[in-house]
């Protein structure tokens, strides 16, 4: 299925979406880099998961992955702060360096169907030798087994064309994009996923015409994602950068989702 122009994920918020709300979900993962890593030796202490788990309560999503690293220690602290957020059913977004620990671990996440993984080419044939135990390819097939192999898990597999499934259907997203893919491309689908991940479960089943509310908001994040890179790049060209993207999130969604 290919989707040029993704269907509205179910009942929108209340309020029109403002420009700040989708700069803060692209920039939600510098946070958690933030939270990880800005204070040495805060990741790795003893009493780091429980320190973080006082949050959980209060967020609606946690993004792990981007800026991450894989130091040993830390990599042990994400662990327990992932098992803590299934622990409260609380949706999570795997990208990056976080994939790298699924692939390690990949029962942290298998069966969890608010969970989504958002890997790239390396990332995904990474995580098809752990857990299917062949590099598979790369096409729909591939990333729909992956997600049945997960359990139902979401996987979003990042490319020339974005192919997303539940593990039942496969949603491709090959709307235009940049001729330049720049850093921080990622963190921004990272985070404007995280957003439209809680606006999709929110709205539930009943009104996603039926689909998985996960599946749909990786759809829209994708779409997202591609149009902000789109209008940055006519503006910018090959001098666009990640915040130029960010820049471009509030008139992207509205052309989109709001139009």
């Amino acid at each position: 299925m290919s989707s040029h122009t993704p269907a509205p994920l179910g009942e929108r918020p209340r309020h029109p979406v403002s420009r700040l709300q989708l700069q803060q979900a692209g920039t939600v993962c510098h946070q958690q880099v933030e939270l990880f890593c800005g204070n040495p030796g805060r990741s790795d202490s003893p009493g780091a998961v429980g320190e973080v788990e006082k949050w959980l309560p209060r967020l609606h999503v946690l993004v792990v992955g981007p800026g991450l690293g894989r130091d040993e220690q830390l990599l042990a602290s994400v662990k327990g702060i992932l098992e803590a957020a299934r622990a409260r059913d609380l949706p999570v977004v795997i990208d990056a360096d976080g994939l790298w620990l699924v692939a390690r671990q990949p029962d942290l996440v298998r069966g969890y169907a608010k969970a989504v993984l958002t890997p790239n080419h390396v990332e995904f044939r990474r995580l098809r030798e752990a857990v299917v135990r062949d590099d598979g390819g790369e096409d729909g097939e591939a990333v729909r087994g992956l997600s049945e192999a997960l359990g139902g898990v979401t996987v979003l597999r990042k490319g020339e064309r974005d192919l997303v499934s539940d593990g039942r259907q496969v949603l491709v997203c090959d709307q235009e994009g940049s001729l330049r893919r720049c850093g921080g491309q990622g963190d921004i689908l990272a985070g404007s996923l995280g957003v439209l991940l809680h606006w999709a479960l929110l709205a539930g089943p009943q009104k996603t015409n039926g689909s998985s509310p996960p599946l749909l908001a990786a759809l829209g994040a994708c779409a997202l994602t591609r149009r902000c890179s789109l209008r940055a790049f006519q503006k910018h060209g090959r001098a666009t950068t990640a915040s130029d993207m960010v820049a471009e999130l509030g008139p992207a969604f509205h052309e989109l989702f709001e139009s």
